[in-house]
């Protein structure tokens, strides 16, 4: 299992926002919506498109893929909507202090 890794700090961040960041070699956005941090892999498993350019709705707890529209919750990584029919890889996140740290998924 891999380690926490310091990816931004809080302020870095609008709530709500994102931010494409790297882990491990790896493009994950990290996202702040309504005072809770999130990480999903930077893919929509419809076609591939970055997930970090797409628009957040911090009511609904989605993230929207900018090519398509796919929608995914940003809690669990589950394709919501047409076209995509699978998850993308949701990441563990904490803040600590003046530091937001990402764990990627085991085994992803």
């Amino acid at each position: 299992m891999s380690d926490f890794v310091a990816v931004a700090h809080p302020a870095e961040v609008p709530d709500p926002g994102s931010m494409l960041v790297e882990v491990e070699e790896r493009l994950v956005v990290l996202i702040h919506a309504a005072g809770h941090w999130y990480a999903l892999d930077d893919v929509c498993t419809h076609d591939g498109g970055p997930l970090s350019e797409g628009p957040i709705d911090a009511d609904a707890k989605t993230i929207a893929c900018p090519r398509h529209g796919a929608k995914f919750d940003i809690r669990t990584g589950a394709a919501l909507t047409m076209p995509a029919t699978k998850p993308t890889v949701a990441h563990e996140v904490k803040v600590d202090g003046d530091q937001v740290l990402v764990r990627l998924k085991s085994g992803s």
